[in-house]
């Protein structure tokens, strides 16, 4: 099969998923946010609102086309702790790494570690590795040949893909996993 007859495939049966009230409420959502960006660049100027309004439309039916609505599981408590977990892992690693820069005694061990994630590829992955990408120290920067992630990281000899694996465990009980969308 073409790739991106593969890729269309998987974007349909990814939408079908989801209820169409929650495709038409993501379409206006998409729609306002697109028109507000649109009034801060024109600064809301009255004479430009019919071509705002008309981008804003375009621009959100090509977002639904390229990256269709999923289902999310938000469990608000969960994704608060994960939230308040990520300040305090980056406030450590922003530590380490300031450190490390600044004290030629402590070893930078740089190099890339491969990173199996869970979660298929798609919206909610790419949020997780978004997220892992503003961990200091670490950088998710394409994939592998074997169906990984490929990860620059600072130290090597630290358990880079646990600390990731644990990571996305805490990000899928917060926010679903696409594989709990049934």
């Amino acid at each position: 099969m073409n790739p991106s007859n593969e890729r269309q495939t998987v974007r349909r049966a990814e939408s079908s998923n989801v209820a169409p009230t929650r495709v038409a409420f993501s379409a206006m959502l998409r729609a306002a946010s697109f028109l507000g960006f649109w009034l801060v660049l024109t600064g809301a100027d009255p004479a430009d609102l019919a071509a705002g309004v008309a981008a804003a439309v375009l621009a959100a039916w090509a977002s639904g086309r390229l990256m269709p609505p999923q289902r999310w599981a938000v469990h608000p408590l969960r994704a608060v702790a994960l939230v308040l977990r990520f300040l305090r892992e980056t406030t450590i690693a922003g530590v380490d790494v300031a450190w490390r820069a600044l004290d030629p005694r402590l070893p930078l061990r740089p190099g890339i570690v491969t990173y199996h994630p869970l979660l298929p590829p798609g919206t909610q992955r790419n949020t997780f590795l978004s997220i892992m990408s503003l961990m200091p120290g670490t950088l998710p920067s394409g994939p592998t040949e074997d169906g990984g992630i490929a990860i620059h990281c600072l130290d090597m000899a630290q358990p880079v893909a646990e600390q990731l694996a644990a990571e996305e465990t805490l990000f899928v009980r917060a926010f679903g996993g696409a594989q709990n969308n049934d």
